[in-house]
């Protein structure tokens, strides 16, 4: 045991519930102004990695069709034609893509293909955004991405 050296000034320890109240209350106040920017900035992140996998995706497509000797896939193309290897049906240097996860957007959606391409000519690689739903606003999350 410490002995006391004055009877008057008790040791301090911990904190009073008053300062506590008043951490919590900042880190409360600066939540609220911070979390809106950081959430906004996450939507726009996705939409750039999306943009980013649908070009790696478009590159793939036109990889497979030229080992094939084709300039644009057929009506019943599918994106997951190209996990397959040669022996299941896949294009001569295939698979173009490790897993299936490669073809999941950043919300989790599939990536669509869209021949003929309303974009481009011969094929569309699409996200539908966030919503997952053809037609999404401009400027929001669930604005369409295409190639």
């Amino acid at each position: 045991m410490r002995p006391r050296t004055s009877s008057t000034s008790p040791l301090r320890r911990g904190f009073t519930l008053l300062e506590i109240v008043v951490v919590v209350t900042i880190i409360a106040i600066l939540a609220t102004l911070i979390a809106p920017r950081i959430f906004s900035r996450i939507g726009s992140a996705k939409q750039a990695a999306a943009s980013a996998e649908i070009a790696t995706i478009t590159q793939q497509v036109r990889l497979y069709l030229l080992d094939l000797g084709r300039s644009a896939p057929d009506d019943d193309f599918d994106l997951s034609d190209l996990l397959l290897t040669p022996e299941e049906g896949g294009g001569p240097d295939g698979p173009y893509f490790e897993k299936a996860d490669d073809l999941i957007d950043p919300w989790g959606n599939e990536y669509v293909i869209r021949i003929p391409g309303e974009v481009n000519v011969s094929f569309d690689i699409v996200s539908w955004g966030e919503d997952g739903q053809p037609g999404g606003e401009p400027g929001t999350p669930n604005e369409d991405i295409t190639n």
